[in-house]
């Protein structure tokens, strides 16, 4: 249930509203805005009396809510929600690109791709540490090595530092992670989301192989239902019939998604095909969509690559790619730089 308060409604009488409101077992989350000033109201309001709501001298209207995630959708949050992550800001107007290896190989590597795409306009930088495979015998990451790798880069480059986390118990490590991520494979992990929740840090949500937009964003209301607002949700490709590609980039998930809730949406346009050379034309839809940032893979040789080679930019393309971005960011209302 939404209560839209009227304008310039006595604080007091407000204060006095909630307290009601709380002590009936409900918990309330406060969105104000410019011109909005939202109560929206979360458990069992079934015994909530709209006809009571509306008798109160400071309330506007009331509105019941179908869906079933509340923190997370915008009729509860009118405003698009601006994550900070350590001072890079992503959504409400600010363009984000993150951008790094698939993997973290060595040290030299990780402070190449960081000093080149720093240098193109990334603001984040992202490595994986530890690596999700379908096969066991493929890679899987430095581990806790690549994460002590990844605080050196971000020493030296002053970069917030994204990578993924895969359960519960490398929480401890991921202290002093920037932006964690939960890859495609654990979005309905829930003990992992409500862990990761309960850490506070900001966190990066990606979108499972094959699941719905609302599933999306129910396991973002799980982040949120721990007390943490600080997620980014990631459209990075669904498995369809289409054997041509990796996966088939869902780019209509954008303005659905920005109409669902008000969270930050950002691209990766590397795993959606999983072929370098579809990066930029992708990458470019997901600009004019109105997506909020970009994931992308950039490795310094990726013909060499320890994990997802055929899918990485070289440090040029990289920088070719920010080139091309530019006007068409500016030209959505956004800000690159």
């Amino acid at each position: 249930m939404i209560i839209i308060l009227k304008q310039h409604a006595d604080q007091q009488a407000v204060k006095d509203l909630c307290k009601e409101l709380e002590g009936r077992g409900l918990s309330i989350h406060e969105s104000q805005g410019a011109e909005t000033h939202i109560l929206g109201l979360v458990g069992d309001t079934k015994s909530i009396a709209e006809s009571w709501l509306r008798a109160s001298p400071v309330v506007e209207d009331v509105r019941r809510v179908s869906e079933p995630y509340k923190k997370a959708n915008r009729k509860f949050h009118p405003e698009d929600t601006v994550v900070d992550v350590s001072g890079v800001k992503v959504g409400g107007g600010s363009f984000a690109v993150i951008a790094g290896p698939c993997s973290v190989e060595s040290e030299s590597q990780i402070e190449t791709v960081a000093a080149a795409v720093q240098t193109a306009g990334a603001k984040l930088l992202r490595g994986g540490a530890f690596k999700p495979r379908t096969s066991p015998y493929s890679f899987q990451g430095m581990r806790a090595e690549g994460l002590e790798l990844l605080r050196h880069a971000r020493a030296k480059t002053g970069m917030p530092i994204v990578t993924e986390i895969m359960n519960t118990e490398h929480l401890p490590l991921f202290a002093d992670v920037d932006l964690i991520q939960v890859g495609a494979r654990n979005m309905q992990n829930f003990e992992l989301l409500k862990a990761v929740g309960q850490s506070g840090r900001p966190v990066l949500l990606k979108r499972g192989l094959s699941a719905t937009l609302e599933e999306l964003v129910m396991s973002a209301e799980y982040i949120m239902a721990e007390g943490n607002d600080q997620v980014i949700l990631c459209e990075r490709g669904i498995r369809t019939f289409e054997p041509s590609m990796r996966n088939t980039l869902d780019i209509s998930a954008v303005p659905m998604l920005k109409k669902m809730t008000h969270l930050p949406v950002v691209i990766d346009p590397s795993h959606a095909a999983g072929i370098a050379w579809m990066v930029e034309p992708l990458a470019a839809a997901a600009v004019a969509a109105g997506a909020d940032g970009l994931m992308v893979e950039v490795h310094n040789d990726p013909a060499r690559a320890l994990c997802d080679g055929a899918q990485s930019l070289t440090p040029a393309q990289f920088s070719a790619l920010m080139d091309k971005l530019r006007p068409l960011v500016s030209l959505m209302g956004k800000t690159l730089d």
